[in-house]
């Protein structure tokens, strides 16, 4: 019975010995964990993506990444005697020639998809709870690159079966290219190696989609999951034994580690239950890239939606300036739109620290009702990206509601620069809702559901004083979101930096943020315990 832990306390000596490393190891086992399912949704990126490196693995060996023409001869009737590219021949041989082929291509294409949705909701779950501030700007940053990377790379592995959809996809990527100034040209020549589609294409592609950026998110993603978020402080939500210097949570092992293991198979079954039930990119439907075909109801993966929608809705604008034309109606929606996206995701945390003055580091995590202006921002940019998805598929809702496709155009051109003003808006309420809501459990109590009658006659809903549980994420101190940049006057005397245009933005900027700042309370409301209503009528 003492053999195996002398034998595995012998092993590990010998391991630190050579290595090092069992300081870190026993911090590390014992690294607090907090408890709350929102923290769950960067693992199940974390997870997607090591679904998507074994399968990939496997479809690398069958696919054939060329563009020389060939005559299908395979199993699918429907095709044979057809010209078509190697590496479409090889996807339709993987699809239905080799054995457990089909569901491995779908587990890898659903996971993909849940890949970039869960990164979606890990980068909203971050942003709406501050998550990005001091002293994580550059995971944030790193989060973002991460989207970017995975975005692309999930358009290029798309393209590889060069089917006639993810080709008519590859045809709106060089219209893109060529409308860039001045280098457009150079710049699809050299990506396709000649004129459209080329020879060169798939193989660059392919080379690009398995061992360039999966390369880069090989470095990035532990640089981002485990180095800086295994060397700062876990961040948390409010409430009781949770502080700025405290994590309130499980030890990574053995609690944390069980946990997420489970997970891990939780996510590789939901992955393989949709790969086996609900088909996706059946590339044998479409037929081999003809650049003389077209397909009407295309529609691309959902995570390119909101680019496809801006080129439907943009209107034909065009500039002509000394003989040179700018089409406007591709530069806005597929460089410029993107561009300000990802340039103003990168930047947020630093305009946010510019306009609120915040220099704290910051552990705990903000409630979104808390921070009305940035929640309102929030909201705005979701309203905005989902309209611009939603007119992606513009053709498809006027055929579906029998509705011209006209009116569904002008439709969003109008609401997506109206929708984000007014979702701005809505959020913000709802924001103060809540936080008057707060305010009268903290004042009168939590509901019961129980009507009394007084004995004046009035008809009152019994209340009970909240728990401490229940008031410590509004009454628990914690660092100031924002801090009031403007500077008083001096004897009658403007200060010289408000004098400066750019800072009058910023403290304009700054009021309008600090405006409605909820919780936590001042200390001296903060020590007044609650009444319940039935008392103070009484």
């Amino acid at each position: 019975m003492d053999k195996t832990p002398k034998l595995l306390a012998k092993t590990g000596r010998a391991i630190d010995d050579r290595v090092g490393g069992a300081r870190f190891g026993k911090k590390a086992l014992r690294k607090a964990f907090p408890d709350h399912w929102s923290f769950l949704l960067g693992e199940i990126a974390l997870y997607s993506f090591a679904i998507i490196l074994i399968t990939g693995v496997f479809l690398t060996f069958f696919f054939k990444p060329s563009m020389t023409e060939i005559v299908y001869h395979g199993s699918y009737a429907n095709l044979r005697g057809v010209r078509m590219s190697e590496a479409y021949a090889s996807t339709l041989h993987i699809s239905f020639d080799i054995r457990g082929g089909l569901l491995v291509r779908q587990i890898h294409h659903w996971s993909t998809i849940l890949f970039l949705a869960a990164i979606v909701a890990h980068m909203l779950r971050n942003f709406f709870t501050g998550a990005f501030r001091k002293p994580r700007e550059l995971n944030w940053v790193i989060g973002v690159v991460l989207f970017m990377l995975v975005l692309v790379n999930g358009l290029f592995g798309y393209s590889l079966p060069d089917d006639l959809l993810s080709g008519t996809g590859l045809r709106i990527l060089e219209g893109v290219i060529l409308s860039v100034p001045v280098v457009g040209t150079y710049l699809a020549m050299f990506v396709f190696g000649g004129e459209f589609p080329g020879e060169e294409l798939i193989p660059r592609l392919f080379t690009i989609h398995v061992l360039l950026i999966p390369g880069l998110l090989l470095a990035l993603i532990p640089l981002h999951a485990v180095v800086l978020t295994w060397r700062q402080t876990h961040t948390q939500f409010p409430g009781k034994g949770s502080t700025n210097r405290t994590v309130r949570g499980y030890p990574f092992f053995p609690v944390f580690i069980g946990k997420t293991t489970a997970f891990f198979m939780w996510v590789l079954a939901a992955t393989t239950l949709l790969a086996t039930f609900f088909q996706i990119n059946p590339v044998w439907l479409f037929g081999p890239y003809d650049p003389a075909a077209i397909s009407a109801g295309s529609q691309p993966d959902w995570y390119m939606g909101f680019m496809e929608g801006a080129l439907r809705i943009m209107p034909a604008w065009e500039i002509n300036f000394l003989g040179h034309t700018l089409p406007m109606s591709v530069i806005v929606p597929a460089l410029v739109i993107p561009g300000a996206l990802f340039t103003g995701l990168a930047a947020y945390p630093f305009l946010e620290r510019w306009v609120t003055g915040d220099r704290e580091i910051h552990h705990l995590l903000d409630r979104p009702r808390d921070v009305p202006a940035r929640t309102g921002i929030g909201a705005a940019g979701c309203t905005f990206y989902g309209l611009l998805w939603a007119a992606g598929g513009n053709d498809i809702l006027a055929k579906t509601f029998d509705i011209p496709l006209f009116v569904t155009t002008w439709f969003f051109r109008f609401t997506v620069i109206l929708g984000p003003v007014i979702a701005y808006l809505v959020a913000y309420r709802i924001c103060l809702g809540l936080q008057h809501r707060e305010r009268e459990v903290i004042e009168h109590g939590v509901e019961t559901g129980i009507i009394k009658l007084l004995p004046t006659g009035a008809y009152v809903e019994v209340t009970r004083p909240a728990t401490k549980e229940e008031l410590a994420p509004i009454i628990e101190p914690r660092p100031p979101v924002a801090v009031s940049i403007e500077r008083p006057e001096v004897d009658g005397v403007e200060h010289p930096a408000a004098r400066r245009p750019l800072h009058k933005v910023r403290i304009k900027l700054n009021q309008v943020f600090i405006a409605d700042l909820g919780p936590p309370l001042p200390d001296r409301e903060r020590k007044e315990l609650p009444v319940s209503e039935e008392e103070r009528l009484l």
